[in-house]
Formats: C-alpha cells, sequence, structure tokens
C-alpha cells in the first residue's frame, strides 16, 4: 500500500491552483470537471502520481467556502532552507502565519504558510530534522 493524494475542498479552484503552483512550486498533474456532479477535480503535486502522493483540490460548483473543523492539522513540506522558503513565498503573494525558526522544545526548524482557504502547510527545513 502506499498513499495515493490528500482531498481537500476548496473554494476557488484557479486560486489554489495558482498557490499550490506558483507559490509552492507543485505542478498541475491533471484537471476534470464533472459537469452532472457539478464540481471540479484538480490534482497537485512534485512528481507524477505513479512516483508518489498528490493534493487532490476538489470544487463544488455552488461553494464558495467551507468550514475547516477542528480536526484539520496541515500538510508537510520539506524544504531545503525554511527562512528563505518563507521571502520566495511572501515575494509571491503567499501568507507566512508562522516565521521559519526553531520548534517549540525541539531544534528542528519550522514554518507555517496557509493556502486561499485557510488550510496551513508547515515547511520543515531538512537539516537537522527531527522526527
Amino acid at each position: 500500500m502506499r498513499i495515493l493524494h490528500t482531498m481537500l475542498r476548496v473554494g476557488n479552484l484557479d486560486k489554489s491552483i495558482a498557490f499550490y503552483t506558483d507559490v509552492l512550486g507543485m505542478k498541475l498533474l491533471r484537471r476534470k470537471d464533472y459537469p452532472d456532479g457539478k464540481f471540479t477535480l484538480a490534482f497537485v503535486g512534485y512528481q507524477p502520481e505513479s512516483e508518489g502522493p498528490a493534493l487532490e483540490l476538489t470544487h463544488n460548483w455552488d461553494t464558495d467556502s467551507y468550514d475547516l473543523g477542528a480536526g484539520y492539522g496541515h500538510i508537510a513540506l520539506e524544504v531545503e532552507d525554511a527562512y528563505a522558503a518563507c521571502e520566495r513565498i511572501k515575494a509571491k503573494g503567499g501568507k507566512v502565519v508562522r516565521e521559519a525558526g526553531p520548534m517549540k522544545h525541539g531544534t528542528t526548524v519550522i514554518a507555517f504558510v496557509e493556502d486561499p482557504d485557510g488550510y496551513k502547510v508547515e515547511l520543515i527545513q531538512a537539516q537537522g530534522r527531527e522526527d
């Protein structure tokens, strides 16, 4: 078994695709409209789905926003330099909600950014990472 994808419901598909591709550097892997169901699925990721997991962005045409609930945590991405990644993300209009720095009670350097729907994405610096 392997993880295929994680699905996020999004209110504005174009804004979400732009965030994950332009700001976080993922590729749009595939996109398909389902007119009978009034929804669109878009898959984004860093590699082909046959080689690694993706994010499935689901846009229901009649829904502009969602209550994220208290159970959702975050998506985690490994980066070479969390400080530089935050600067690049801000330069591209992304929202950094926790600047890069050591995590509480540890030494791993992390940061958090937020996508257009409010989903949190954690950036974990590769060097010196504690698991």
